[in-house]
Parts: C-alpha cells; sequence; structure tokens
C-alpha cells in the first residue's frame, strides 16, 4: 500500500510532471501552469488516494487528465476535423508532388541509418532532436501523435478523448509521422 507525501512532491515530481507537459503542450509557461494545477489537484484529492497505484503514477494520471483539459478549452471552438480540412491544401503542398501524381515529394535525402542504429536512436542527441520537432509540431497533431506513440493510448481511447473519427485519427497520424521525419532529416538525424 503506497503513502501520500505531499510535502515531498514538488522536490521528488516537478521536473519529471514538467518533461510529460512540456512534450505534450509544448509551451514553457502552458506546461508550468498545468503542472501546478496538477499538483494543486493532487493535493485537493489526496484523501481519495486509494494506494493501489504509486504516487508517481497517481500524479502522473492527475497530470494527463489535465492536458487534456487544457486542449479540450484551448481547441473547442474548432473541431479538429475542421482543422485537417482547412490544412489540408498546405500540407498535400508541403509533401506531395501533384506534377507527378500525387507521389510523395523527395524532402531531402534518402533515409540512412549507421550499423549502430540501435545505440543511435536510444541516445540522448536523437532525443534531444526528436523533442525539438515534436515542439514544432502543430499542437493539435502533437497531442495525437504523443498520445499513441510515446504514452502507448489505444487508438480507440484516443478518439473518445480528444473527439475524433477513426479516419481523423489515421489523418492526423500520418500527417504528423511525415512532419517528424521532415523535421529529423532537416536536423540531419536521418
Amino acid at each position: 500500500m503506497h503513502q501520500l507525501q505531499p510535502e515531498k512532491w514538488v522536490e521528488t515530481y516537478a521536473d519529471y510532471l514538467y518533461s510529460l507537459a512540456m512534450l505534450r503542450v509544448g509551451g514553457t509557461a502552458d506546461a508550468e501552469d498545468i503542472v501546478q494545477e496538477a499538483l494543486l489537484s493532487a493535493f485537493r484529492a489526496r484523501d481519495g488516494f486509494k494506494g493501489e497505484s504509486s504516487e508517481k503514477t497517481w500524479l502522473t494520471a492527475i497530470l494527463n487528465n489535465k492536458i487534456n483539459d487544457f486542449f479540450r478549452s484551448k481547441y473547442k471552438r474548432q473541431p479538429l476535423s475542421d482543422y485537417l480540412q482547412e490544412t489540408e491544401p498546405a500540407f498535400r503542398e508541403a509533401f506531395f508532388d501533384e506534377t507527378n501524381h500525387g507521389r510523395f515529394k523527395a524532402l531531402i535525402r534518402p533515409n540512412h541509418f549507421s550499423n549502430s542504429t540501435e545505440d543511435y536512436l536510444h541516445g540522448q542527441e536523437f532525443a534531444r532532436f526528436m523533442e525539438l520537432c515534436l515542439q514544432k509540431m502543430p499542437p493539435k497533431l502533437r497531442q495525437v501523435f504523443v498520445a499513441k506513440y510515446m504514452d502507448d493510448e489505444k487508438s480507440d481511447d484516443i478518439c473518445k478523448e480528444h473527439e475524433i473519427t477513426a479516419s481523423n485519427f489515421w489523418v492526423i497520424i500520418h500527417r504528423s509521422k511525415l512532419l517528424l521525419r521532415a523535421c529529423l532529416e532537416k536536423q540531419g538525424v536521418m
């Protein structure tokens, strides 16, 4: 049975929670606000903690709920399907060659990895570039991409959480991957 120690939360978990928030929301001020809200909510709900999970897991779940609330309120006015329709022409122009039957443009150069790919991918340099590229990704795409590939959430759960259809989900994932690849190639990582 796990016990809460609210007096140690800032010292023990603030940096971890902040890095998660930064990864998802991209803005320093927004990430700081969300972490503060999460810690405050956790403090208020501390009597409801049952000890079935670790303190870190419990705080992370509260943080994720606050991040989802942030995006719901920020983008409530425009559904993701509208956003995808509005950005379709610019996206197609950036990645597809209409004069060549809609095939992918040759972005930068071929994708070549060294013999030690696994070591490289797990290296700190790659992680730094990955975070940089995720920060450049539009927030509406980043939040779905991070939920799928970094938080390992199920596609159905992501669709429900972000109020999108399955086809919108896969369009967002596809666009996110293309943007991430293009960014990583520009950084010379791929």
